[in-house]
């Protein structure tokens, strides 16, 4: 019976590693085109990334320098974070008058990300670099894309200084194991993540996954990185300590009610959206730092909690999902339908299958986030964090 267990939860690991990619490529419902939130996250988040550096290299200017970049995804926001700490450490060090350490940089996600389209930046980025040489010193940076889950080991012993990761953690390694483990019973039915209907166990069984998987990261990154190294982590959250407020979970409440409106009228089967739940989690502050506490590998250095609007802060006026004419500025429910859909649509298609009318969906889901947003104010919360590894 264990053994079967512990079988189905590395099964349903592997089949999270498979799906959990954004949608890949140019096309208009590419994650690359679509992923204006996440960069303002990482915007809002640099402060925190360069106060980190500068305190490793304020103990320590060593020869090499390991950087990962964990669920770093593809297109344009991929090599921010790289860029930005390149330019802290040779800014440092010319200040000193010293030579700049060599950047080991890891970019890491799932096999399923576009790693292609990260190496096919690469040439351009290093002759960027090598344009910029400021201060008679050269940057010297060696990038490497890293494909594997972050919820197990990654790198080698002691060979990572700093470590960041941006809107990713709130992914699961799995859907938990709780609401897989009996098929002939949904505890969920109609929704397809925590809701205010949704049982005491399903909740539980979120919260459970989220502990696992966030002591698997802690673990990991311990052994990985060196002593004193920092870590900057961002990733979508909430301020209630319940976590079936909305400002954790209404946009997956507003997804489900697009697809049980699809399924009111038999264009998909309501049992497959019983059996749907999203491998995702948003923790309250205090469910972190108490996680941190009991791994006991990092002390949380800072905090801080702030509000990005669904759209990103870009809405416009009416009008539904595909619907605008040539040069008519989207509505904010498309927006934010076509920030959700480049996340989201991978998995949907591999449990509903490719044969699903996905832009039916996301035209439903933008009237209805729409209607939700002309009455009410929509805020992601999302949580960064900077932890020091201890000695």
């Amino acid at each position: 019976m264990q053994l079967t267990t512990i079988f189905n939860s590395r099964e349903r690991e592997m089949e999270a590693m498979q799906i959990l990619h954004m949608n890949n490529g140019e096309g208009e419902t590419s994650y690359a085109k679509n992923s204006t939130v996440q960069r303002k996250i990482i915007a809002v988040a640099k402060s925190m990334v360069e106060e980190a550096v500068l305190a490793i290299l304020s103990e320590n200017f060593p020869e090499s320098m390991g950087i990962a970049d964990l669920g770093c995804s593809s297109g344009p926001n991929t090599l921010i974070v790289a860029s930005k700490i390149i330019d802290i450490v040779h800014s440092a060090a010319c200040r000193k008058g010293l030579s700049p350490p060599e950047l080991r940089v890891s970019l890491n996600d799932l096999p399923g990300n576009d790693f292609n389209d990260i190496f096919q930046q690469l040439p351009d980025f290093y002759k960027k670099l090598r344009q910029e040489k400021g201060g008679g010193f050269e940057r010297r940076c060696f990038i490497s894309g890293t494909a594997g889950s972050f919820y197990g080991r990654l790198f080698p012993n002691n060979s990572l200084h700093f470590v960041h990761s941006s809107s990713s953690l709130h992914w699961l390694s799995q859907v938990p194991a709780a609401l897989e483990n009996n098929k002939e019973e949904h505890l969920n039915k109609g929704k397809i993540y925590i809701s205010k209907s949704s049982p005491v166990s399903v909740v539980e069984a979120y919260a459970s996954q989220f502990k696992k998987d966030f002591m698997d990261f802690l673990k990991s990154r311990s052994e990985e990185m060196v002593s004193n190294g920092r870590m900057v982590l961002s990733f979508m959250g909430r301020r209630s300590a319940d976590p079936s407020s909305k400002e954790g979970c209404q946009q997956w409440e507003l997804l489900a009610q697009a697809l049980m409106a699809m399924a009111s009228e038999g264009l998909v089967e309501e049992e497959k959206i019983d059996s749907f739940n999203a491998p995702y989690y948003a923790p309250s502050p205090e469910e972190v730092r108490m996680l941190a506490e009991t791994e006991a590998s990092f002390l949380v250095d800072r905090l801080e909690a702030f509000e990005i609007e669904w759209d990103g802060g870009g809405g416009g006026g009416g009008g539904g999902y595909n619907d605008c004419a040539a040069g008519e500025r989207p509505s904010k429910g498309q927006l934010v339908a076509k920030t959700i859909r480049a996340v989201v649509e991978p998995m949907l298609e591999s449990h509903f299958s490719k044969e699903m009318d996905m832009d039916d969906l996301f035209r439903r889901y933008a009237g209805l986030v729409g209607d939700y947003l002309s009455v009410n104010s929509a805020n992601y919360v999302n949580l960064v964090f900077s932890f020091v590894k201890k000695d």
